[in-house]
């Protein structure tokens, strides 16, 4: 039977995707497992193939090939041993991507130490209450970075640099894992304010397997595949769709290290000539704003994005070129890709706005409150059947008469003003299609007589007036309705945003209940 990298159709999904089909991709069984291994040392056949491009901020590509990084992950594990690191001890790494890096991610987890990633921008709060929450026997940084976890109390601090390298060089290039699948293999972190302590969601090395339905359905990754993801590897969509999935299956990826630039990302795409890229709504969204695609030649055949959906004017932006429908991906770091839009899959009509299907064998459903199914357009809450019950994604969504489910917002992001629901999304949404308006973020707030009212944070490249505040509102009212426009407008610099590129809204809510509650009655 072929293996199911050899299949591309959506109808071939439905037919032969299974979890014994999903099992065969890898080395290891139900039983020994270990993601580093997957990943990187059984494609090192000594041919020097890339294995991980990185376009860095300042310019600079950087080509690591898996021999190199099998070598050096295998070193890493042994300097590990010898310095007393046990299985399920914590190793927490805060760096850029880079050969130290992926040295650290693969290394530790082939010891059974478990493995993570840490935001580099995190400051001294948000840093702390990761560290208080996983307490990670090392602490993996850069010089830059040392000085800020020193700070930090009962965390030993090692530098990544190129002593570091000299001294694990020593080991032997080669490992032996004896990991479980079911030993844990990384601890994700979601997003979250300094106020709230983030979850750390924790992940078992057979999650590798798991993660095939997104990579093959959600991402579209085949053998062949020039792949780039320019999310940051210290989260959920960069380091398990842009590293792990593609790096399972032996297929190059790319990455971005350093403060992200627009330009510079289109620029790596023509470059490593690109051909699948999986990215956040808002990288979509800035290389458009750039007004500058036309400097570029791309050869992209397969693209998808997560995070939020696309406003229809960055849609369009695609459209003009790259030539490739944008894929939906929808999941969450709890769950996974449960939605996608099969990239690649010539039988699968891509609908623009849509999250698409499920993933095969998945199992989902648009509920009213009393658990019943809604119709086709109508509004409710995004079920997921999961151990024998229904679960909550904290979503609102809708689904069509062809079976396409549509993402209607959270279920914490609907606005209810006098009676009428308003969708903070599709406010957004709407807003982005003015020529002056570059970003926006939507919220309820309180009002005295609608119970709330909609206000909309804009970042604009045009003064704020009186009259472009009343431009903006019926520019809005006109293109949704009479009643769903923001009433209250406020001109910011940027945004808040999550590490998935997401408008941030609890951050803008939170802003308004603090200024709300400074003010004297």
């Amino acid at each position: 039977m072929a293996r199911l990298t050899e299949y591309s159709s959506y109808a071939d999904a439905q037919a032969y995707a299974n979890s014994a089909a999903v099992w065969a991709l890898f080395d290891g069984d139900k039983e020994h497992l270990n993601i580093a291994h997957e990943c990187i040392t059984r494609h090192a056949d000594g041919s020097g193939r890339a294995a991980v491009r990185i376009a860095r901020a300042d310019g600079v590509d950087e080509i690591l090939d898996f021999d190199l990084l099998s070598a050096g992950s295998a070193q890493f594990a042994h300097w590990l041993d010898a310095s007393g690191i046990q299985p399920g001890d914590r190793i927490a790494f805060m760096l850029e991507p880079s050969l130290p890096f992926y040295v650290c991610l693969f290394g530790a987890m082939q010891t059974g130490a478990i493995s993570v990633p840490l935001f580099t921008l995190f400051g001294p709060d948000a840093l702390r209450l990761r560290i208080d929450d996983c307490k990670p026997t090392l602490l993996i940084t850069n010089a830059e970075k040392a000085e800020l976890v020193r700070s930090i109390d009962d965390v030993r601090v090692v530098v990544a640099d190129d002593s570091l390298l000299s001294e694990i060089s020593q080991y032997p290039t080669r490992y032996n894992p004896r990991t479980k699948a079911s030993d844990l293999a990384v601890f994700q972190y979601t997003s979250g304010t300094t106020r709230e302590l983030p979850a750390a969601v924790k992940h078992t090395h057979k999650a590798i397997v798991t993660l095939m339905y997104a990579a093959l359905y959600g991402t579209g990754i085949r053998p062949g595949d020039e792949f780039f993801c320019p999310s940051s590897p210290a989260w959920g969509h960069g380091l398990w769709h842009g590293t792990l999935a593609p790096l399972a299956l032996g297929v190059t990826t790319g990455t971005f290290a350093g403060r992200f630039d627009a330009v510079r990302l289109m620029k790596a795409l023509q470059d490593f000539r690109i051909s699948n890229m999986s990215a956040a709504a808002t990288h979509y969204r800035m290389m458009k704003n750039t007004g500058r695609a036309d400097e570029f030649t791309f050869h992209l055949m397969k693209l998808s994005f997560t995070g939020e959906p696309i406003d229809p004017a960055t849609l369009e932006f695609i459209d003009r070129y790259f030539h490739v429908p944008a894929c939906s991906m929808y999941g969450t770091t709890e769950i996974g890709v449960v939605l996608v839009n099969y990239p690649g899959a010539e039988d699968f009509k891509v609908k623009p706005g849509s999250l698409g299907k499920p993933i095969p064998g998945m199992k989902l459903q648009v509920q009213r409150p009393d658990g019943t199914p809604t119709a086709p357009g109508e509004i409710g809450e995004l079920m997921l059947w999961k151990s024998d019950h229904w679960e909550t994604t904290k979503d609102r969504a809708k689904l069509d008469d062809e079976g396409y489910l549509y993402h209607c917002g959270r279920a914490d992001d609907v606005i209810i003003s006098a009676g009428w629901t308003m969708s903070a999304v599709e406010i957004e949404h709407t807003m982005l299609k003015h020529d002056n308006v570059i970003d926006v973020g939507v919220i309820g707030v309180p009002d005295e007589t609608r119970g709330q009212v909609a206000k909309a944070f804009v970042v604009s490249d045009r003064a704020p007036s009186d009259a472009f505040v009343m431009e903006l509102q019926n520019f809005t009212r006109e293109k949704l309705s009479q009643h769903e426009f923001p009433r209250h407008i406020e001109f910011v610099s940027e945004l808040p945003k999550t590490p998935a590129g997401k408008v941030h809204r609890k951050v803008l809510r939170d802003r308004e209940a603090a200024k709300a509650a400074a003010v004297p009655n």
